[in-house]
């Protein structure tokens, strides 16, 4: 019984981060770049300006704790891979718009493994669009 209460957690939890994926990978891709511009704020000469003056001041402890070493190796890299799941997203939403627009039966049969496999990458109200334009054009499955 325990193990059916995780596996629908679990479940759910996928189902909102697939609902909102664009929205997660744009907050992995500013994470970054606020990571970065962080670390440049530091090693840069506007580290003495004063929204990176007062940042510096915490980010680098006088017991020996620098954080924006931290900042430089993380940044972007979390900047990439943000950048990574925002342009796949955007990507498969370009191709999955294009094939959808099809009125031709014959056509949207030749799309269809492309158009599943770009499912994977979409939203489940993606998948309801997909599902009603099968039925709309009477394609069985």
């Amino acid at each position: 019984m325990a193990e059916e209460r995780d596996n629908s957690g679990s479940r759910r939890l996928r189902l909102f981060l697939r609902t909102h994926r664009f929205l997660f990978a744009a907050l992995i891709l500013g994470a970054g770049a606020l990571l970065s511009a962080l670390a440049i704020g530091f090693f840069t000469p506007i580290n003495a300006a004063q929204p990176f003056s007062s940042i510096n001041s915490v980010t680098d402890q006088p017991n020996g704790a620098n954080y924006n070493l931290l900042f430089v190796i993380v940044g972007p890299i979390v900047s990439i891979i943000g950048a990574y799941f925002v342009g796949a997203y955007v990507i498969a939403r370009r191709k999955f718009e294009h094939l959808m627009q099809t009125r031709s039966k014959a056509e949207f049969l030749r799309n269809i493994p492309e158009l599943e496999q770009l499912l994977w990458e979409l939203t489940p109200h993606d998948e309801e669009r997909y599902f009603d334009k099968r039925v709309e054009l009477r394609v069985r499955r």
